[in-house]
C-alpha cells in the first residue's frame, strides 16, 4: 500500500489506473486507486495498490469447503427470509428489540445473518 499525493488540480482519483488482459505478455496485475469518502481523522485518503492475481500454496483443506458452504447457505438463506413477506414484521419488531443490547446487530443485515447462522448451526450440529 502507497499513500498518493496527485499534482495539482487532481483532487483524487478512484478504480482501476490500468488492467492487463491476458495474454502473451501479461502477468495480470492491476493498478488500483482508492479515495476513503467516509469521515475519518486521518489525512491519507488517497492510497494505491498493485493487484496480482492470488496464486494458493496450499490446497484447500475440509475446514475451508466446509466455511466456503456454511457462508453460500446463510446467504441464501438471508436473501430468502428478506423477501419473505410473512417474517418481514416480526422480523423488524425483533430486531428492534435486539439492537440496543450489548452484544446486539445494529443493522437489519447483520441481524439476519447472525438469526440464519444460529438456525444453519443448529440444523448441522
Amino acid at each position: 500500500m502507497a499513500y498518493v499525493k496527485y499534482s495539482q488540480g487532481i483532487d483524487y482519483v478512484s478504480g482501476a489506473l490500468n488492467k492487463v488482459k491476458k495474454g502473451q505478455h501479461t502477468h495480470e496485475k492491476m493498478l488500483l486507486a482508492t479515495h476513503r469518502v467516509a469521515a475519518t481523522t486521518n489525512p491519507h485518503c488517497n492510497r494505491i495498490y498493485l493487484r496480482e492475481q492470488p496464486k494458493r500454496s496450499t490446497p484447500v483443506t475440509t475446514r475451508e469447503v466446509n466455511a466456503r458452504n456454511r457462508f453460500r447457505t446463510i446467504a441464501a438463506m438471508v436473501q430468502e427470509r428478506k423477501e419473505d413477506l410473512t417474517k418481514v414484521t416480526t422480523d423488524q419488531a425483533a430486531f428492534l428489540a435486539h439492537k440496543d443490547n450489548a452484544n446486539g446487530k445494529k443493522t437489519m443485515r447483520a441481524y439476519l445473518w447472525h438469526v440464519c447462522g444460529q438456525e444453519y448451526d443448529h440444523q448441522n450440529a
